[in-house]
């Protein structure tokens, strides 16, 4: 009874998991829309249409919608409606006519119309990447995890930053940005509550390696930037930190393995680009995401070997 019970208990801690993702890669989105400027702007606090967000912790939690924006569609469809073709929108459906709606100015909005629906719509009811999308990536993410460590401890660590995971490879896809309040906070996060699993039984890490591997692997990706600022950010070197943490937990092994992983990952990336003639030899690409990837692999299989 026993063994059957600890069958299916990872499936359990699967379906569990995949909730978890799920949920929390609803969020992703509109954080993922606030971070996404350049390194001069500020973070975004209006939706394209330059209706101010609001939500809880100061707008930063909740789903890539703006409500005003809503409000104005239906009542622009309201309004455009004819007499005897109730319901039917003419012309440019949805259109706010002239600038109602907009921050004086254009404030807030987001040069080019970033975040808009595809077509002609102009108001920004759903902005930022696409929720479905989103939210179905970190579901498979902590899933994934939650297959290949069991039922330990650290289980809840890695669900724990698995959406900043890809937060962070989002905002650096979409802008080429890893933002010091992310990274920072993930290495932080990532000691921390290693930290507290290492007093936990039936963990299978190493707090220490822990800590060497975020130094290590931080002091490695910094002599890369010394020698080549220009295909190593500063970004990725910090993001490094919280990578070499999560690695280093299960050995040195896993750390080798998910750097190679993330250097493959994005090479392949580069190479596919050249082939299909999107960029050049000395073209800048967003390796961040390409880290994040490889260290998910690293995991993945070290958690599994453990």
């Amino acid at each position: 009874m026993d063994l059957e019970l600890w069958s299916v208990r990872p499936l359990w801690l699967t379906v569990l998991a995949a909730l978890w993702g799920a949920a929390a890669g609803l969020l992703v989105p509109r954080a993922a829309y606030r971070f996404a400027v350049e390194p001069d702007e500020a973070w975004r606090t209006r939706c394209p249409d330059g209706h101010v967000l609001t939500g809880a912790a100061g707008g930063w939690l909740g789903l890539a919608r703006c409500p005003d924006c809503a409000q104005d569609l239906r009542g622009s469809r309201t309004s455009r409606s004819a007499p005897g073709d109730a319901g039917r929108v003419s012309g440019d459906a949805g259109r706010v006519p002239g600038d109602a709606g907009r921050a004086p100015g254009g404030a807030g909005r987001v040069p080019g119309g970033a975040g808009r629906m595809s077509g002609d719509a102009p108001t920004a009811y759903r902005y930022g990447p696409g929720t479905p999308l989103v939210a179905l990536a970190t579901a498979g993410t902590c899933a994934g995890l939650a297959l290949a460590t069991g039922a330990r401890p650290e289980l809840a660590v890695w669900l724990l930053l698995a959406p900043l995971g890809v937060l962070l490879a989002v905002v650096d896809f979409r802008v080429q940005r890893l933002p010091d309040v992310l990274t920072l906070p993930l290495a932080g996060l990532a000691l921390v509550l290693l930290g507290v699993m290492a007093l936990v039984p039936e963990h299978a890490g190493q707090w220490p390696t822990a800590l060497l591997g975020s130094l290590v692997l931080g002091g490695a990706y910094f002599l890369l930037f010394l020698v080549n600022p220009n295909g190593m950010g500063f970004g990725d070197v910090k993001l490094a930190l919280g990578i070499g943490a999560v690695l280093g937990w299960y050995g040195w092994g896993t750390v080798v393995l998910g750097t190679f992983a993330g250097f493959l990952f994005g090479g392949l990336y580069g190479f596919g680009l050249v082939l299909v003639r999107r960029a050049g030899r000395k073209t800048s690409i967003p390796f961040g995401p390409f880290l994040i990837a490889g260290a998910y692999v690293g995991l993945l299989i070290g958690a599994y070997a453990a």
